[in-house]
């Protein structure tokens, strides 16, 4: 279904990104991703692909510099590039807000010739609300940030479609894990201190999530970039359960192994604490065709197994990355 296709992905060095970029080769699609810096020391997700890539170097708040996606012509584009801490948008307003939706307003003036627009938003928008689970119905409530951005963009991108008549779709993943993720996510964080028994402060954990394996998330991804039906509507990319970060953080030591010492209320839950949150996958299953392959738990154990090694790579001095870096 993609097969020689000219794809875009922009930001495609992130977390998220990096493994869209991986499958779309092996779909045999032509990629091209956008990225600050067109180097693969900048880049080191795609680090084994980078020959296999089309490299714009280019930043999105900067609408000079997307001459080139024209150039390009892309049939498919997944607008993936963000500024993505929550809780560090908090600091960097400006950069959030502009990041998220100033640059998603650039790259539909420097292109609009494309047969998709996928725009990856994100269950952030959903903020506060009052009942769970969430539900693309729903009037977003962002509550950071780095979230108004996020809506922001969508907004944008749903004038686009009613004006222009542009075939975009908007999806919402909600949080997701797996390799190649920052240790600045729970889940990435968590894994690596109980593998290396470091102590684990958490707050009492009564709040839920729902946490997705990154792979059940790309999949999800590739549908919405074909699907026809998907055109011109927002759809949630979940797989509609929720888990206690008690419980998480209680799993991933047990599935570790860890002698790690779990204190839990060791530090106060946030101001704008969400407690419950976890999406509606109705109209992906119906629209997409799509549902997670992976069980939770499969997830969490490829996931450790890739922090295993990765805290060996980084970490042994006998290892090719250390020597390297000496």
């Amino acid at each position: 279904m993609f097969k020689n296709k000219r794809i875009l992905i922009t930001g495609g060095s992130g977390f998220i990104a990096s493994h869209l970029t991986k499958r779309l080769l092996n779909e045999g699609a032509d990629v091209t991703i956008i990225t600050k810096y067109n180097s693969v020391f900048e880049n080191i997700r795609l680090s084994s692909v980078w020959d296999d890539i089309r490299v714009i170097e280019a930043d999105l708040r900067n609408i000079d510099s997307l001459k080139q996606v024209k150039d390009l012509k892309p049939q498919i584009i997944y607008h993936m590039s963000a500024y993505n801490h929550v809780g560090d948008s908090f600091l960097h307003v400006s950069e959030a807000l502009t990041c998220n939706s100033n640059a998603t307003a650039n790259l539909f003036g420097a292109y609009k010739e494309f047969e998709r627009f996928v725009y990856i938003s994100t269950s952030e928008v959903y903020g506060y609300q009052t009942s769970v689970p969430f539900t693309e119905t729903m009037t977003p409530f962002p509550i950071s940030p780095y979230s108004v951005g996020k809506y922001s963009g969508e907004l944008y991108s749903k004038m686009m479609h009613h004006v222009y008549n542009l075939p975009i779709v908007i999806v919402r993943p909600f949080n997701t894990f797996g390799p190649y993720q920052s240790p600045r996510a729970v889940i990435g964080e968590m894994m690596i201190k109980c593998l290396e028994g470091k102590e684990i402060k958490a707050t009492e954990g009564k709040q839920t999530r729902e946490f997705n394996y990154v792979e059940n998330i790309v999949d999800g991804l590739l549908a919405a970039g074909i699907a026809d039906k998907a055109i011109g509507e927002i759809i949630n990319i979940c797989a509609g359960c929720e888990i206690s970060i008690k419980e998480l953080i209680t799993l991933i030591h047990k599935l570790t192994e860890s002698s790690s010492e779990l204190k839990f209320g060791a530090i106060p839950y946030r101001p704008t604490e969400i407690w419950r949150m976890y999406g509606d996958n109705t109209k992906s299953k119906e629209i997409l065709k799509w549902s997670p392959k992976l069980t939770f738990e499969e997830g969490l154990k490829e996931s450790i197994e890739w922090y295993r090694g990765f805290i060996k790579v980084y970490k042994d001095k006998k290892s090719d990355f250390y020597l390297l870096n000496r």
